[in-house]
């Protein structure tokens, strides 16, 4: 079957609860937090060819701007995904020097910034792909939507240093998340399936599945009158993420 195959796939459909942690790619490192929220781990890793062909038609779902295959295959966030499931394969080989390289080219030419050890499930979607960071040890589910300049990072070296060899430094990010334009999750925090991590959120803490993480949204100050906060549908809005 031709990568260019027309398609459509679902653009938000529900994670599947079936999905076995035992025999996902997820990193075991990491101490687990009492009454974490669940978080369905990333599937198996697919197929390599499987895996780039629903990249490209997650790509046609989920942008509006994009008219077809062939269209998306300029998708700037296409080329840092693709790079990084060819990467991702050679790290868990040995092939390390190789595996960076190819994750330093990727950066160069898409400005997004995926460490080859981050384990990334099925259709995940980066929009505009400007600025986003994925740290090593990070998990990303199935069916995750992000933004440009979202951060998947650790809390520093300062703290990182001290863990033991192993542990997980960056968040588990679960099935159907959204996260929104400029939102940072850092550490080894759990955001819950399908939660919406709206945009310029920081997030340090697990968040519950399906929650909803709000930043605060900006005042508006007319000339002659006081500071008023914006409407609550703006608030609203904005948890979506900005797109």
């Amino acid at each position: 079957m031709s990568l260019l195959s027309p398609t459509k796939t679902e653009s938000n459909p529900e994670p599947n609860p079936a999905s076995d942690p035992a025999s996902g790619t997820a990193p075991t490192g990491g101490t687990a937090t009492p009454g974490a929220p669940a978080a369905t781990p990333a599937s198996p890793t697919p197929r390599l060819l499987s895996a780039l062909r629903e990249d490209l038609h997650v790509v046609v779902a989920r942008d509006p701007s994009v008219r077809g295959a062939k269209e998306a295959v300029l998708h700037p966030a296409l080329t840092a995904l693709w790079a990084h499931r060819v990467a991702h394969r050679m790290h868990g080989r040995g092939l390390r020097i190789p595996a960076r390289l190819l994750a330093r080219w990727a950066r160069r030419v898409t400005a997004v910034e995926i460490h080859p050890g981050a384990v990334l499930g099925r259709r995940v979607f980066i929009d505009h792909g400007a600025g986003v960071v994925i740290g090593e040890t990070a998990v990303v589910g199935d069916d995750v939507t992000m933004y440009h300049q979202v951060t998947l990072g650790a809390v520093g070296w300062w703290s990182d240093n001290k863990r033991p060899e192993g542990d997980r430094r960056h968040p588990v990010v679960g099935s159907g998340v959204i996260l929104g334009a400029n939102s940072t999750v850092l550490g080894p925090v759990t955001v819950g399936d399908r939660a919406v991590i709206g945009a310029q959120a920081l997030v340090n803490k697990d968040v519950p599945r399906g929650a909803r993480v709000l930043a605060p949204t900006a005042v508006i100050k007319e000339p002659g009158r006081r500071p008023e906060l914006m409407e609550d549908v703006f608030t609203v809005i904005a948890s979506a993420g900005s797109w």
